[in-house]
This record gives structure tokens, sequence and C-alpha cells, in this order.
């Protein structure tokens, strides 16, 4: 916890966060192939026109042969996101249902939303310039009395900005709101988007809650 001090050294007050949303990021720790790089143009070939930018027809790409091993990685990093995040009680096994391309050229924008009937969402950034391109998480807490704030902190601040490129990895709960403002820079953003769902044993049978999926 950080200690805040007033003016009067000899009074001292705390503030302290609950129930933080957990962001997943992590650098991918290897090159894309060549091979990936291909299927990724050749995806490009039938896309479907998004609300502000423009998706993959197909949104499944993860299972098609030529991103096996990707697909393999990914389930990696959010196996850990599970282990580290969630802490379950029993063996869980996350995996990914939908996966699809986002193609956002400068000027497009991707709009706010969240991704219902998926547990843990993620992006991994394929092209993305640091220096133009992030996503915004939305606070959709509804305070009861609206007050307008001198200075934004963790506390008060609606949305957060997180920095992306080439080759980050961002996971993140699937009912956070999140969006892509409209693009600068002259690069065309390309990430690859995913959802997930699990299998295993949840709850217990004694209590009555045991669900076996």
């Amino acid at each position: 916890m950080n200690e805040i001090k007033t003016q009067d050294e000899k009074q001292k007050f705390q503030i302290s966060g609950i129930f933080p949303v957990p962001i997943y990021h992590e650098p991918f720790d290897r090159e894309f192939t060549q091979k990936e790089l291909n299927y990724f143009e050749k995806i490009r070939e039938k896309d479907f026109k998004n609300v502000g930018n423009v998706t993959s027809d197909d949104n499944y790409i993860l299972n098609n042969k030529e991103l096996k091993i990707l697909k393999e990685d990914l389930n990696t990093s959010i196996k850990k996101y599970f282990d580290n995040v969630i802490c379950p009680e029993n063996n869980i096994l996350p995996y990914i249902t939908q996966s699809w391309l986002n193609w956002t050229k400068p000027g497009q924008f991707h709009h706010k939303h969240n991704h219902p009937n998926s547990i843990i969402s993620g992006v991994l950034y394929i092209n993305a310039d640091e220096k133009n391109d992030s996503i915004q998480f939305y606070n959709e807490r509804r305070d009861q009395i609206e007050i307008h704030t001198e200075k934004l902190n963790i506390f008060n601040t609606k949305a957060a900005n997180f920095i992306v490129k080439t080759g980050l990895l961002i996971l993140f709960p699937s009912w956070l709101d999140h969006a892509v403002n409209v693009k600068n820079g002259d690069n065309t953003r390309v990430s690859l988007a995913f959802n997930t769902f699990i299998r295993g044993e949840f709850g217990h049978r004694r209590s009555l809650t045991e669900l076996k999926l």
C-alpha cells in the first residue's frame, strides 16, 4: 500500500485500492514466422466491415493448421493468467473459442464493446506502433452523484489507456469494456483477438454447486 502524507507530517492516512481489474500484458517471446505472416495476409482477402474498422470473415482463424503453434503459445499464456489471477482449486482447463483478425487503418477506430459468452479475452498485436497505438479500457461503475474532478487518479478515472506494440499480448476479463480511439500514424494496425472458455470441475458436490464441463 502507498502511504499518502498530509502537510502535517504528524498525521498520516492511507488509501488502499480493493478489487482491482487484472490486465495481463506480456511481450511475445518469439518473432512471427513467415508462414504465419503469409497466412495473415491471405486471410485479409476475405474480410468483413466492422463498426469503424475491418475484421476477418473467418472468426476461428486459430483452428487453421498454419497457426497451430501460435495457438499453442497463446494457450500457454492464458494458462498463466488463470494460474496467477484466478488460482483455481480444481484442475480447470481454459481454451480458445473464437479468434479473428482486426485491421485498423489511419482515421479508423474500434467501437467500445465487450465480449459476452467468454471468460477471458485477449489481443495479440501483429503490427502496432507504440508511438501511436493503444487500447483503452473503461470503468463502467455508475456513481450516484457526478462530481467533476480536477486531477485524475486510479480511483476516479473513467478510462485507462495501454500503449501497445508489435508482439505484445494483452489478456483481460471479457466483461470489461474497451475500444480503440481514432488511429493516428501511417501504419495499418493489425491485431489477433480471441475469446476463451473453460473445461473442468467447478463448485462442490456437498454444497450443491458442482458443475462438470
